[in-house]
């Protein structure tokens, strides 16, 4: 423990949030815990006994936030190199291209992220010949805004042998599957550990400008590599910064593959372990073909392997988890964790807290036998914030009616399934309070959630889904995990009125929240403190 956290700090003068005290103005941090909450008043018989009094001068006090699904190096590498989710045309896309190819005349391989052709005039990707040219016959890898499809120059291609005869190469559209797996794996093989660090660092200084304290690193073979993933571990475990939490995305079947997991360091073999693939590039799988595509996406494992997976990890003691967006991946995965308890039993699996990433295509049967057997819910709010509504990418891939269906939060609620909130960054950004605003504010009115229920699945809900109930909240004896905000007023939001004025009422006792109706302004992180020990000071603060 460091010096910092030996430390007792008085925080005072401000709003905390904490079910404790609905109306707690100050809090104790000692030894890296929240030792205590409470009103001003109560504060003065501290102050002459800590080590620092900090006026919050009015600042709100909150749990520091989890992201719940991170992939860090690629999140660094978007915010240090070429960034297209701004793009508004492909014309623009590939001026960007040009001038990024000019800025890193060293790099061995250029790599970009976060092209939507959805979202341009054009209503298509770049060609290969496009890209060849505004590269300048350089290697580039420019993966979709989903990660599950990527279009890159002839010159990264000459670098696979052998991936014109993999599954998903297509001459003149984005690589899929194996093959879009091949190139990944050679693009990211040319970036130095020099660089591997800079995005980390790059990504968790973002992650606590945020006012995040926790983010899940959802890491496996198809996704990143190991050094990747034990390199970020070590940086994480030696530098002041957010923790990392680490999922590790390969199957188990035995005491021996989850024995490795957990010498790689990682908490779960969960994440990204994929039963399917995204809507945007029509790889999720469906029951029903997509209305925009002739076909219904892509199956890469099946109930039995999940049951396999699952029993596996549960006789482990190990969390198991997978990625599921078509509403027959999301139907695999229950068929395969019912098939999983009935052989090694409905309590050891739902105490296991397994975890499904995405889970957007539900229905009320899934939803059902989330909650029978336990499963987390591992969302992204901003999907639908960017993808939702009658004119949106779902729309145009499933049709209006079944897209109206997606990403069921309030439903899940009321069933009991526990929600952890993330932002899959880099395909939405990281931004907390955005992500709430998403859930409180879905595009479907009846898939709203008040905002703190959406607070509470971005906090407390991300912890439950490692395993702790003790963290993610402002009470005695949790870790002191916090970040301080400038906010205006503090409300309570909820998609239903009479529930609002009730909540608002001082006998209710909810502590408020920040407003988050679209437009208002959202707060602004000015601390951002892990285990009793500031990771982000806002400059000029």
């Amino acid at each position: 423990m460091t010096e910092s956290e030996h430390r007792t700090v008085l925080l005072r003068g401000g709003d905390v949030h904490s079910p404790a005290d609905p109306f707690a103005t100050a809090m104790v941090v000692e030894r890296g815990h929240v030792a205590w909450v409470g009103s001003e008043g109560a504060a003065d018989a501290f102050a002459s006994g800590v080590d620092e009094v900090v006026d919050l001068e009015g600042a709100l006090v909150t749990p520091a936030f989890t992201d719940a699904h991170v992939h860090t190096t690629a999140t660094g590498l978007a915010l240090t190199g070429l960034d297209l989710s701004g793009a508004r045309t492909l014309a623009e896309a590939l001026e960007r291209v040009r001038a990024h190819s000019a800025a890193r005349p060293a790099d061995k391989v250029l790599l970009g992220h976060g092209w939507d052709a959805a979202r341009w005039p054009e209503r298509r990707p770049p060609s290969r010949t496009e890209l060849d040219e505004a590269a300048g016959g350089r290697p580039l890898y420019l993966p979709r805004v989903d990660v599950h499809s990527a279009v890159v120059t002839t010159a990264l291609l000459d670098l696979v042998p052998g991936v014109t005869g993999l599954s998903g190469h297509h001459p003149d559209q984005p690589l899929t599957g194996a093959a879009h797996h091949a190139v990944r794996a050679a693009a990211h093989a040319a970036v130095t550990p020099g660089q591997r660090a800079e995005a980390q660092r790059a990504a968790l200084r973002r992650a606590a400008s945020l006012g995040i304290g926790t983010v899940h690193e959802c890491a496996g073979p198809e996704i990143s590599d190991e050094d990747d993933f034990t390199a970020l571990l070590a940086l994480a475990a030696e530098e002041p910064g957010p923790r990392v939490v680490g999922y590790w995305a390969e199957a188990v079947s035995g005491e021996k593959d989850a024995r490795r997991i957990r010498e790689l360091g990682a908490i779960g073999a969960a994440g990204d372990l994929f039963v399917d693939g995204s809507l945007g590039s029509h790889t999720a799988c469906l029951h029903e073909p997509y209305a925009d595509a002739a076909h219904t996406g892509t199956a890469h494992l099946d109930a039995a392997a999940v049951a396999a997976h699952v029993a596996a990890c549960t006789e482990a003691g190990l969390q198991a988890g997978f990625h599921a967006i078509g509403d027959a991946a999301v139907g695999a995965v229950v068929d395969g964790v019912r098939a999983a308890a009935e052989k090694v039993g409905l309590a050891r699996v739902r105490a296991a807290r397994h975890r499904v990433e995405h889970a957007e295509m539900l229905t009320p049967e899934t939803i059902a036998a989330f909650a029978e057997l336990g499963l987390t819910a591992s969302v992204q709010p901003a999907f639908d914030a960017a993808w939702g509504g009658e004119g949106g990418m779902y729309a145009e891939r499933l049709g209006a009616e079944r897209a109206r269906t997606l990403n069921p939060y309030a439903a899940m609620l009321r069933a009991g399934v526990p929600l952890a909130f993330g932002s899959d960054s880099p395909v939405t950004p990281l931004d907390p309070w955005g992500t709430v605003r998403a859930a409180a504010f879905h595009r479907t009115p009846e898939h709203r959630i008040s905002v703190r229920a959406g607070f509470t699945a971005h906090t407390r809900g991300g912890w439950r889904a490692t395993g702790r109930d003790d963290a993610g909240v402002l009470v005695p004896g949790a870790p002191a995990d916090y970040a301080v905000w400038r906010a205006d007023e503090l409300v309570v939001q909820t998609p239903d009125d009479r529930v609002a004025r009730w909540s608002t009422d001082p006998r209710s006792g909810t502590p408020g929240l920040p407003d988050l109706t679209p437009g208002a302004d959202l707060p602004v992180c000015l601390r951002t403190v892990v285990s009793g020990r500031t990771v982000f000071v806002r400059p000029n603060e």
